[in-house]
Parts: C-alpha cells; sequence; structure tokens
C-alpha cells in the first residue's frame, strides 16, 4: 500500500478489458490513476503522445496496455493495421517518455512474440529464436519491438522501462464479439446461445489439437502492479498460470460448464494457430514473487456468468457499431 498511496499512474487503454481491472486495484492500493482513452489520445500520433507525457501532475509510473488485438479471424484481415498501430504506438510512447522524464514505463507485451514452435514451456530467452506463428505475425513483431526499445533505452540512456509478457487472458468484461474476441469468449457465446436457442451444434474453428494456457484478467493485473513495484530490468518476464489445455478439452470443459450438450463441428479448413502455447514462470516468481491464484475453472464460471448477465448490453452495443 505504501508504495502506490499518492503515486499518479497513467494507464492506456485504461478503459479497455485488462485496463478496468487494474485501474479499480490501482485505486484499492491508493495509486491516483489516470485512464488514457482512445478518443482522446491517438497515441499513434507523435503529438498526442508528448500531450499525454507533458500533462501535469507528471505521471510517477505509465503503463502500456492499449494495443490494437484480437483474435485469429481479425489479425488475418488487419496485418498492417495490426503492425502500424501497435508498432506506433508503443515507440513514440516510449520515446516521449523518455524526453519528459518519466520514471518508469511499464509495456505489456504479448504470447504472440514467440516463434511459432517454441519449445514448451515457453522460456524468455527462446524469444529470438524463430519467427512467430504467421497469423498473428505482424502484431507479436510490432509488440517485441518494444523489447529491443527498452533495452536499448536502458542501455544508451538509463531509462527505465520493463517489459512483460503475458499468456492469453480471460475474464469479466471481456469481448464477447465473434469476429475479434478470443478463443474462450467466442466458445462461452457459441455455447451459452446455442443453450438459449436450443441449438443441436456449434462450430468451431481449427483441429481442437493446439494447447494453450490462459491467465485470469485480476491475476495478469495484480502481476502487473508487482512487476511495476518491484521490477527494475529490461529483460522479458512472462505471467502466466503455469498449465496448458488443448482447445478440443477448453471447448468439452466450456460446453460441460454452459450446459451445453449438442455437437460440436469442427472446421478443419480454418487456421489453428500456433501449435502449443504454455509458459516458463519461474522467473516472474523470482524476480518479484508472483504466482497466479485464480483456478481454472472458477476464471470460466465467473466469466460465463459474466457474460449472461450482461448480453443485453452486449448486443446492443455491437449493434449500435454496426448501424
Amino acid at each position: 500500500m505504501s508504495f502506490w498511496k499518492g503515486k499518479h499512474v497513467s494507464v492506456t487503454g485504461g478503459d479497455g478489458f485488462l485496463g478496468r481491472h487494474l485501474i479499480r486495484m490501482l485505486k484499492e492500493k491508493g495509486a491516483i490513476p489516470y485512464v488514457v482513452k482512445i478518443e482522446d489520445y491517438d497515441l499513434t500520433k507523435y503529438e498526442d503522445c508528448d500531450r499525454l507525457v507533458s500533462q501535469k501532475p507528471k505521471a510517477d509510473i505509465i503503463i502500456h496496455l492499449a494495443a490494437v488485438v484480437g483474435g485469429i479471424g481479425i489479425n488475418k484481415d488487419n496485418p498492417g493495421k495490426f503492425f502500424y498501430d501497435n508498432l506506433m504506438m508503443g515507440v513514440q510512447l516510449v520515446e516521449t517518455s523518455r524526453l519528459a522524464e518519466i520514471p518508469k514505463v511499464v509495456l505489456i507485451g504479448t504470447i504472440c512474440a514467440y516463434p511459432k514452435f517454441t519449445n514448451v514451456p515457453f522460456k524468455e530467452e527462446d524469444i529470438w529464436d524463430g519467427y512467430p506463428e504467421e497469423t498473428n505475425a505482424p502484431y507479436g513483431l510490432a509488440k517485441k519491438m518494444l523489447l529491443v526499445q527498452s533495452q536499448a533505452y536502458r542501455q544508451q540512456y538509463g531509462f527505465n522501462s520493463i517489459y512483460l509478457l503475458p499468456v492469453n487472458m480471460y475474464g469479466p468484461g471481456d469481448n464477447f464479439d465473434l469476429y475479434s474476441s478470443h478463443v474462450i469468449p467466442a466458445l462461452i457465446r457459441k455455447c451459452v446461445e446455442a443453450v438459449q436457442n436450443n441449438k443441436d451444434y456449434i462450430e468451431v474453428w481449427g483441429t481442437g489439437k493446439a494447447s494453450r494456457e490462459f491467465l485470469y484478467v485480476e491475476d495478469a493485473a495484480r502481476g502487473i502492479m508487482l512487476a511495476a513495484e518491484n521490477y527494475n530490468s529490461s529483460e522479458p518476464v512472462n505471467l502466466g498460470a503455469g498449465f496448458e489445455i488443448t482447445i478440443k478439452e477448453l471447448v468439452h470443459k466450456i460446453a460441460k460448464l454452459t450446459g451445453f450438450k449438442g455437437e460440436i463441428r469442427w472446421d478443419s479448413s480454418k487456421p489453428d494457430g500456433q501449435p502449443r502455447r504454455s509458459l516458463d514462470v519461474s522467473r516472474a516468481k523470482k524476480a518479484f514473487g508472483y504466482q497466479a491464484k485464480v483456478n481454472f475453472d472458477e476464471g470460466l464460471k465467473n466469466t460465463i456468468d459474466w457474460f449472461k448477465e450482461n448480453q443485453d448490453v452486449i448486443y446492443q452495443k455491437e449493434k449500435k457499431m454496426r448501424s
């Protein structure tokens, strides 16, 4: 509590999925968070980054969550946008933060930065051992350049930035739009709607053979705060839950938790994405005492309940966006 009390913390993407949980937890610790919204700051523009870091009171810490991100489908449709927007937001924010002498910047990378065929569990030192999985490589590479920048700026300027690699996140408040969402919210929506509409099957992309690791959003926010408080190195750090599950197993688990008993039809013409994902999380535990706490089934139940309680709001928002 004493570290965070009175600290001014600017959070880009603070009104997003992870950001809303992080803002709440920062307030609980006595910090004074500032939510950096896209309608107020276009971080792909240098002048907006400069305006952000120059505001008063000056930020003690900037946490850069903002990203243009989504599942396999939207990644395939927008490789140029995902590369450009994510690269420019991060690079310019770090440069203007350096010039403004911001004491610390926390950069949030992505598991998509790892090579396609990384040995499991992924170790931080493996991040340069190959090219990322093709469907999300532009996004992954754009985010990985922030690691290069962080290390170069520490070496040349003594600038204090850190780089965290969270695995796939899920939880209440996630994006449930089937076009842009990740796998867990997409599966929850498909199963819940199938039960509600008496559908006897759902369709799922890929073969189900790929594996993933998932981190509950509150665990991710807690890890970011622990790192911001206790970690001061530009060596990357994984944030994960330390388990691996195949997509096939995940589908059956979500079907059971939602009460869906129909057929699961696999569309093998669609990509699986990276074959396997699971992190070595020992560096985070050693460096700043981080360990995930929320049980996977508990986290899924919380996420399912949130979706059911907020379906009407979600549908209204989608309708408004597409009208």
